[in-house]
């Protein structure tokens, strides 16, 4: 159609000849207003980082959505924030292990100029992980692993914890263990409690009403918090972060029926295919992979048995003409032109995927055909920079986090 002669125009243009990631930036910022649209006022947004994997592309959704709020999930993500956007605010994820947080305070003060984190302190304007950075603790034991880094490194940490509001990926599920990490908190004044994180991405898949079961989760949040309250009485911050949402269920959210203050959303801003959800409806895809053809073939072959092209191709007219593209076996489905899938009996590849399609697909070697990621945070990694297109032009390339 249209759109994706115009994709192809502007690769052909700009002599490309490899496999890109493309992101259209005018549906990224149509996506991004979206989000703002419903989110605001009632609640702060935290960009997901996983998702949009590349400081310029994070520094794009951060000023066009006017948040610093990140929510980041490994430490070397963590290192290139730090370093590329020192006044974010960060809450991590995921719990990760303390080695992995170990090797961040190493890393940031080294990069410092400071032979030790004790000996710090940071340059001036850099950031600064004992105010700007939650760690994300889950369980007693993992808070009292974080307890000793701590004090090894005489270093400040501020602690979130994680809650199980229904989705059963760990995380504390009971008062019981909330309240041993209160305490263990409590009585160290190099940690501080700064609230939840509440994910809940199975709301939107079980059977039934999406919002009965959010407000289950919101209920079982409810009681963490109450629970929190009861600990510290007069002593409990007012600020604290109570983090909810991701994509599939964000809009779900409202003033009326959420105890969250802020939600995290990243895979919509740029809605691969696992988000082409009913509750996603205002979002609109917005990246895509382009490779090229490398051969076509008139009739579909399959080695050691060779009668048996002809045969689906009879049975499936979409099975007639073949396909190799430059590089395969993404996480991506077919998307222009109509009617291409990968042969269930040939095989995958990585080299030189096969596409199959019927006779009125108009493709010839060096053409383009384009898929749509069905994720972001993994497929985005495999592609180097970003091409960035806006109104029929490549305009820029935004380099992934590496």
């Amino acid at each position: 159609n249209a759109y994706f002669a115009a994709l192809t125009s502007s690769l052909k243009q700009n002599n490309i000849g490899r496999p890109v990631l493309l992101i259209d930036k005018s549906r990224l910022n149509a996506n991004i207003d979206a989000l703002k649209a419903h989110v605001y006022p009632d609640f702060h947004y935290r960009i997901v980082a996983k998702s949009l994997p590349s400081i310029p592309l994070l520094k794009h959704v951060s000023e066009r959505a006017e948040t610093s709020r990140f929510m980041l999930f490994n430490e070397q993500f963590l290192l290139a924030l730090g370093r590329e956007i020192p006044h974010a605010d960060v809450l991590m994820g995921k719990p990760l292990p303390v080695s992995a947080a170990h090797y961040f305070y190493r890393e940031l003060y080294a990069q410092s100029g400071a032979t030790g984190v004790e000996q710090g302190p940071l340059n001036a304007g850099a950031f600064n992980p004992a105010e700007q950075l939650q760690w994300l603790i889950d369980t007693p034991e993992r808070l009292a692993q974080y307890q000793v880094l701590a004090h090894s490194l005489k270093q400040k940490m501020r602690i979130n914890i994680e809650l199980d509001v229904g989705l059963h990926r760990g995380g504390v599920a009971d008062d019981q263990s909330l309240v041993a990490i209160l305490e263990r908190i409590d009585r160290d004044p190099l940690l501080s409690f700064r609230g939840f994180m509440g994910y809940e991405p199975h709301v939107v898949k079980l059977p039934g009403s999406a919002e009965k079961h959010l407000t289950d989760a919101m209920a079982i949040y409810q009681q963490r918090i109450r629970t929190a309250e009861s600990f510290f009485g007069a002593s409990l911050p007012n600020d604290l972060t109570l983090n909810s949402g991701g994509s599939p269920s964000y809009r779900l959210h409202t003033k009326a029926n959420s105890v969250a203050t802020e939600l995290a959303v990243g895979s919509c801003l740029v809605k691969p295919v696992d988000f082409d959800l009913a509750s996603l409806e205002a979002h609109s895809p917005a990246s895509f992979i382009a490779t090229p053809v490398i051969k076509q073939l008139d009739t579909t072959m399959i080695p050691g048995i060779d009668s048996i092209g002809p045969l689906m191709a009879w049975w499936n007219p979409n099975r007639q003409q073949a396909f190799f593209t430059y590089g395969g076996n993404w996480k991506a489905h077919p998307e222009s032109p109509k009617g291409l899938s990968v042969n269930p009996l040939y095989g995958r590849s990585s080299n030189q995927e096969m596409l199959n399609g019927s006779k009125s697909v108009p493709l010839k070697p060096d053409d383009w055909i384009f898929l749509r990621p069905t994720q972001s945070e993994a497929v985005f990694l495999q592609f180097g920079a970003i091409a960035l297109y806006d109104h029929g032009e490549l305009t820029d390339y935004w380099p992934i986090i590496g």
